[in-house]
């Protein structure tokens, strides 16, 4: 069976499409953003992914220091006056995951569907909010260190050329703009990548001020449970320094889905998931020897827990990275290579085509890449994977539980959530670090169903003070694609200070759910698929199962659903 980095290293030349050589632009406004932080930007065209005409949207770089340039995609919120809105920002993880990823399959005002055709999303979080996404770090996605006229080899590597011909032994499609791959130019940890995520809003706040007067909201999934913790922790100590010329950012909310928090906890839940207590989709994969095989991996002398056990101890990069190499390859992808389904939604097999990830042609076009001023191709650079796995960092606790306390004890709101198909970083092992963190009351709190708008039971909270975990029925790893609604309400609740079982009631010191200390609803395999669909396959998230083809329902899919052909996932929470 071919390795797992075969694997992602071919499904990046299969999701590549075609790249170009991307002259510089030359109309972007130069600006001095707080802190002293340069900013470059321009208007985005209406139409280029918000579709209407009277809703801004503004894209750009933050320049936080030399040869690292962040990338930034920003939407006004609809449907009001976009200066009195709140601020919220999306990061996707990986680590090295583009957040176009989140805009475009996920949250944002657009998709794009099966044709390249850019579709309005109707449950777009900038709804209620004014939306900032961002890639980071250096050399995520448009971010980029130095422009270089490249070809991309069939096994990932980036291959510089002296000029911006494409010689005759390139691949077809491969020649571009690139950001030069240098692991000194991008950040090597989760603590080491949270300066330049300050100086980036720092950047975008002091060049747009009007948007960011009100409050300010945090949001991401997947290896945002190291980032969301840390960054924002880190955000709170800047705010205590009193820095001349920066802005004291108002943080009330941080919300993380599907997060890679504790992998001592996490990896165990891989575990958990599968073999003991199991799933709630009624599906047992492996036979006893497979069973038996992956808990002598993960639990048997000198193996994967005793491995991130050391790891902890010693705080050893080295240590952290066998560990780490260990766990992944020994523990979590004997799903992988069992099994051959999806990671970030069990009920799918590979290659999964949801959520859509059409978008990714889309933006290696000339015009859309004039339209938001980019200076190189879109790219998932392994180079900040290869960065963070230097370091072990997947390996590494890194502090967020003991974060989130102090986020906490800042009067902070921090709500978890987790679609609970998700097998890559599942709620089982979410619920765990909730349980972890160990909130005021939390242990008192019980599970309550959600209540929505259209009253279907979409999932379940447990809920003490600020601090919440709710369990998404029937989502993978990217819950606002598979439960749109119930996401946005979610989302919506959370960052009004309301409770999630309603959004009818402020959150006071003392409010509890009150239920089960368990989530026990179990849905039953009815939605598990047993074939690999076809590429051109619509997700209905009515029925929490695959729709007819966009050829058949093109119009409707227009109208209210929201993915993907098939790419890499850098870094180890590849989303």
């Amino acid at each position: 069976m071919p390795s797992f980095v075969s694997l992602l290293l071919l499904a990046a030349a299969a999701s590549r499409g075609l790249s170009q050589f991307v002259p510089p632009p030359t109309t972007l406004k130069e600006v001095i953003g707080y802190a002293g932080i340069p900013v470059r930007y321009k208007e985005v065209p209406a139409g280029t992914c918000e579709l209407d005409p009277n809703v801004k949207s503004y894209s750009g770089y933050a320049d936080v220091a030399e040869d690292q340039h962040i990338f930034w995609w920003f939407f006004e919120a609809r449907n009001q006056d976009p200066s009195e809105a709140p601020l919220t920002v999306w990061i996707n993880g990986g680590p090295g995951s583009s957040s176009m990823i989140g805009l475009f399959e996920e949250l944002g005002p657009c998709g794009v569907d099966y044709y390249g055709k850019v579709y309005n999303n109707p449950y777009s979080w900038s709804n209620v909010s004014n939306m900032l996404f961002i890639d980071q770090p250096t050399q995520v996605g448009f971010s980029y260190s130095k422009p270089v006229n490249a070809w991309e080899s069939p096994d990932g590597n980036i291959v510089t050329l002296p000029d911006a011909t494409c010689p005759d032994y390139a691949e077809a499609g491969s020649c571009g703009t690139y950001s030069y791959p240098n692991i000194t130019l991008t950040a090597n940890s989760t603590t080491n990548a949270a300066p330049n995520f300050w100086k980036t809003l720092q950047g975008f706040m002091g060049a747009f001020p009007k948007y960011s007067r009100n409050s300010f909201h945090f949001a991401t999934e997947s290896y945002g449970g190291h980032y969301g913790p840390v960054f924002n922790a880190y955000i709170e100590e800047q705010n205590s320094k009193d820095i001349a010329g920066a802005k004291k950012i108002e943080l009330e909310t941080v919300l993380i889905g599907n997060g890679w928090f504790d992998p001592i906890l996490q990896y165990q839940a891989y575990y958990n998931f599968t073999v003991y207590p199991g799933n709630t989709y009624d599906y047992a994969p492996f036979n006893a020897s497979i069973e038996s095989m992956f808990y002598n991996n993960l639990y048997g002398p000198g193996n994967c827990l005793d491995r991130l056990n050391e790891c902890k101890a010693t705080g050893l990069n080295q240590v952290c990275r066998n560990a780490d190499n260990f766990c992944a390859y020994l523990v979590e992808l004997v799903y992988d290579n069992v099994l051959g389904r999806d990671e970030y939604d069990m009920r799918e097999l590979v290659p999964d085509p949801f959520p859509y990830g059409f978008y990714t042609d889309y933006l290696n076009t000339p015009e859309l890449q004039a339209a938001i001023g980019a200076f190189t191709n879109f790219t998932s650079n392994n180079v900040v994977g290869e960065a963070f796995d230097n370091t072990g960092d997947d390996a590494r606790e890194m502090g967020t539980i003991e974060d989130i306390r102090y986020l906490l004890s800042k009067n902070i709101t921090v709500a978890i959530y987790a679609g609970d198909a998700d097998y890559n970083c599942n709620w089982l092992g979410g619920e765990a670090a909730a349980e972890e963190v160990a909130a005021p009351g939390y242990d008192q709190a019980g599970y309550v169903d959600i209540v929505t708008s259209d009253n279907v039971t979409y999932g379940q909270v447990k809920q003490a003070g600020k601090f919440s975990f709710t369990r998404i029925y029937e989502s993978g790893h990217e819950v606002p694609f598979y439960q749109p609604l119930a996401s946005l309400e979610f989302f919506e609740r959370v960052i009004k200070g309301h409770d999630v079982q309603t959004g009818k009631q402020p959150v006071q010191e003392g409010y509890l759910t009150h239920g089960p200390p368990k989530s026990t609803y179990r849905q039953g395999n009815s939605t598990m698929q047993w074939e690999v669909l076809p590429a051109n396959a619509t997700y209905n998230p009515i029925t929490n199962m695959p729709g007819g083809t966009w050829q058949e329902q093109q119009l409707v899919l227009m109208r209210r659903s929201m993915k993907k052909s098939f790419r890499s996932r850098p870094g180890r929470r590849g989303r």
